[in-house]
C-alpha cells in the first residue's frame, strides 16, 4: 500500500509542477506580448509566433545534443496533419480577434471545451459523469461572466472563429494522441513539430501579418527596448510550448482547456494590476470566483471513479474474448 501511495503522491507533485509551469509561462508571455504590442507597436503576431518556434527549435537541438531527446519516429503524414492544424489554429485565432468583437472571440474560445469533449467521446470513447459535466458548465459560465461583453459577429468572422476553434481543439487532441500512439515524450514530440512550424510560420508570417494589419514587418522601426521584449517573448515561449506538450501529455485536451481558464482569470487579475483597474467590477469578480469554484469541482469530479473514463462495451468485449479463445484453441489443435 505504501509504494502505491508514494507513487500517487509523486504523480500529484509532478502534475502540479507541470501545471504551474504552464500557467506561469502562459500568463507571462501574454503580459510580455501585451507590452510589446501596446507600447512598442509590434503587431506582427504570426511572425512573432514563427520566431517563438524558431527559438523552440534551437532549444530542442541543444537538448538533442545533451541527450535529453532520443531518436524517435513520427510519420510524415501525422506530422503534416499536426503542423497544419497548429498553424491554422494560430492564424485563425489572430483573424478571429481582428474580425470579431472581443465578446464573440471569448465565446469562440469557450466553445473549445465542448469541441474537445466531442473529440474525446468520438475518438477515445470517453464517458463523463454528471458532476464532471456540471463542473465544466460552471467553469464556462464563470469565464463567460468575466470576459464576454459586447457580442457582434459577421459571416467572415464566424467562419474564422469556427476554423480557429476546431483546429485548436484538434491540435491539442493530437498532442495527447501522438504521444500515446508513438510513445513519444514531450521533448521528443516538440523536437519533431517545432522545426516544421518554425519554417512554415517564418515564411508565411510576414504575408499573413501584412494581410491582417496592412503593415510590413521589415519596415518596423526596431529599437533596443522592442528587441529586448521580442527576445524575452521568444525565451518565455519556449517554456510555454514545452509546458503545453507536458500538460496535455499528462492530462487530456479537455482537462487542459478547463484548467487553462485559470490563466484567463489570472490574466484579467494581472491586467487590472499592471494596466489599469477601470474594468474591475463586481460582475467580473463574481465571474472569477465562479470559474475558480468550477475548476476545483472539475478536478475533484473528474478524478473520482467514473468521473471521466473510457466506455466499455460488454457485448463487444465478450465477442473479442470468444474470438481470442477460438484462436488459442486452433493454435493448440
Amino acid at each position: 500500500m505504501a509504494p502505491s501511495t508514494s507513487k500517487q503522491d509523486r504523480k500529484a507533485v509532478l502534475d502540479t509542477g507541470a501545471w504551474l509551469f504552464n500557467v506561469s509561462t502562459s500568463v507571462g508571455i501574454i503580459m510580455i506580448n501585451k507590452q510589446l504590442m501596446s507600447y512598442y507597436g509590434f503587431n506582427f503576431a504570426t511572425t512573432l509566433t514563427g520566431l517563438h518556434f524558431t527559438m523552440t527549435t534551437l532549444m530542442t537541438l541543444v537538448l538533442r545534443c545533451m541527450g535529453y531527446i532520443q531518436p524517435s519516429h513520427l510519420p510524415a503524414f501525422d506530422l503534416a496533419k499536426f503542423a497544419l492544424c497548429a498553424n491554422f489554429s494560430i492564424v485563425g485565432m489572430n483573424v478571429s480577434l481582428m474580425w470579431n468583437s472581443v465578446g464573440f472571440y471569448q465565446i469562440a474560445k469557450l466553445s473549445m471545451i465542448p469541441v474537445s469533449c466531442l473529440f474525446e467521446v468520438l475518438f477515445d470513447k470517453i464517458r463523463y459523469s454528471r458532476d464532471t459535466k456540471l463542473s465544466i458548465s460552471v467553469v464556462l459560465a464563470g469565464v463567460a461572466i468575466c470576459t464576454v461583453s459586447d457580442v457582434s459577429v459577421n459571416t467572415k468572422g464566424f467562419v474564422s472563429a469556427v476554423i480557429a476553434v476546431w483546429c485548436t481543439a484538434l491540435q491539442q487532441y493530437y498532442v495527447h494522441n501522438l504521444q500515446k500512439k508513438y510513445s513519444l515524450g514531450s521533448f521528443d514530440l516538440l523536437g519533431h513539430t517545432a522545426p516544421v512550424q518554425a519554417a512554415s510560420l517564418i515564411l508565411a508570417g510576414p504575408l499573413v501579418d501584412y494581410w491582417l494589419t496592412q503593415q510590413r514587418v521589415d519596415l518596423y522601426d526596431f529599437s533596443i527596448p522592442s528587441v529586448f521584449f521580442i527576445v524575452l517573448s521568444c525565451l518565455v515561449a519556449v517554456g510555454t510550448n514545452l509546458s503545453q506538450f507536458i500538460c496535455i501529455g499528462r492530462f487530456t485536451a479537455v482537462s487542459f482547456q478547463v484548467l487553462g481558464h485559470m490563466k484567463t482569470v489570472l490574466v484579467l487579475f494581472l491586467g487590472f494590476i499592471f494596466f489599469g483597474k477601470e474594468g474591475l467590477s463586481m460582475q467580473v469578480i463574481m465571474g472569477m470566483l465562479l470559474a475558480i469554484v468550477g475548476m476545483i469541482w472539475y478536478g475533484n469530479a473528474s478524478s473520482k471513479p467514473g468521473g471521466k473514463e473510457k466506455r466499455s462495451y460488454p457485448l463487444v468485449e465478450k465477442v473479442q474474448k470468444v474470438q481470442a479463445d477460438e484462436e488459442i484453441g486452433l493454435m493448440k489443435g
